[in-house]
């Protein structure tokens, strides 16, 4: 059940990534031509940018996913395969910890349980708690920055479901945890 979740999750994180790739170009786009016409719309390049970012977070969660990260293998690749299964155990073990460390962080900088004790009423849940995160509007777009940085907890969460999944293929000794290709 777990893979059939993590496959589903990384195949609408590498829809959603592709969708904000073609967004970022046509806003870059965009940007050049009403330069050029001197008629600028300030607030596109804001937005490619926060584009750009949660494509970044989204696309690495499913990257992370498949094993098809950055590595430099000129080690590992010498030693011996049940050392390269623990090392691969180990490495998956460092990114579920930095998923749960990360979503432990994002629970407690929205603090959602405060804010419903809150009513939702934003102007509450700051003066009880002095976490102003939700009052911080985006420079030109105008709107707040808690649904910008959203991304932070959706990535969390989707890369601690791959990081376990990938654990427990690698505690298996499953192929795929050795040249990232399913068996």
């Amino acid at each position: 059940m777990l893979k059939r979740i993590s496959d589903r999750v990384a195949s609408v994180e590498m829809t959603v990534a592709a969708l904000l790739a073609g967004a970022v170009t046509l806003l870059v786009l965009l940007n050049i031509v009403t330069r050029a016409m001197g008629q600028a719309i300030y607030w596109v390049d804001e937005l490619a940018i926060y584009c750009m970012v949660w494509m970044t977070f989204i696309s690495t969660s499913a990257v992370l996913k498949k094993r098809r990260g950055v590595a430099v293998t000129i080690l590992t690749d010498q030693l011996p395969t049940a050392l390269r299964r623990w090392l691969t155990v180990f490495s998956d073990l460092m990114i579920l910890g930095f998923a749960l460390a990360l979503f432990v962080l994002c629970w407690r900088w929205y603090s959602p349980l405060a804010l419903m004790q809150a009513g939702f009423d934003f102007q509450a849940f700051q003066s009880e708690t002095f976490n102003f995160m939700y009052a911080e509007n985006t420079n030109t777009l105008g709107i707040k920055k808690f649904w910008v940085w959203l991304v932070l907890p959706v990535f969390s969460l989707s890369l601690g479901i791959h990081a376990l999944l990938n654990l427990f293929d690698s505690l298996s000794g499953s192929q795929q945890t050795m040249t990232g290709e399913p068996t």
